[in-house]
């Protein structure tokens, strides 16, 4: 489940049983609602905590700002395909002329000449480039991508995914975010 991303929410990271996000764009998040409950039901452990709590006439807890799964869950090797995961591998960017805007998804071999909508098939593209390449072949039309297609793993979305943080990260999250970062020299 993924929620607003707003500090007053105070939502929770949730980790794996490993300490990974299960998921970085969108960044695996939780309400701090459905946090509570699965710490009752005994399915997570909280790993820090914001200074913020709840009460009750009996009962007081500060509010989990991470947690980790205590059952690890198996990722995916390989990603849906769908059109987010096609922007997501390619960056969100046209594979034409690098635009950020009016995206939508090229077929390389267009369908009406055969091709399939297939990861190695399928391109990013703004509307104006995908317009003018129409049902044109890349040699046909003289346009070609700056990066070849290809089947994605989970990891070379999560990869991507990191360089697009969500609008507010807390500070107890960093360390879970970008542990497995390799660092410069």
């Amino acid at each position: 489940m993924s929620i607003a991303v707003h500090p007053d929410a105070h939502p929770t990271l949730v980790l794996n049983a490993d300490y990974r996000p299960l998921s970085y764009y969108p960044l695996s998040l939780w309400s701090w609602q459905d946090a509570i409950k699965a710490v009752f039901l005994d399915r997570v452990n909280i790993v820090s905590e914001y200074t913020h709590e709840v009460r009750s006439p009996s009962f007081r807890m500060r509010l989990p700002s991470v947690v980790s799964l205590k059952t690890y869950i198996r990722p995916a090797r390989f990603p849906a395909f769908t059109r987010f995961n096609v922007f997501l591998r390619d960056r969100f960017e046209c594979q034409y002329c690098g635009s950020l805007d009016d995206l939508t998804f090229d077929h390389l071999i267009p369908r009406s000449r055969g091709g399939m909508t297939t990861w190695d098939n399928v391109i990013t593209a703004c509307s104006p480039c995908n317009l003018r390449k129409g049902n044109k072949s890349c040699r046909a039309a003289d346009m070609f991508p700056r990066h070849e297609p290809f089947r994605p793993t989970v990891q070379d979305l999560h990869n991507n995914g990191r360089l697009f943080p969500p609008n507010y990260l807390h500070e107890s999250w960093l360390d879970f975010l970008y542990w497995d970062t390799e660092l410069e020299p």
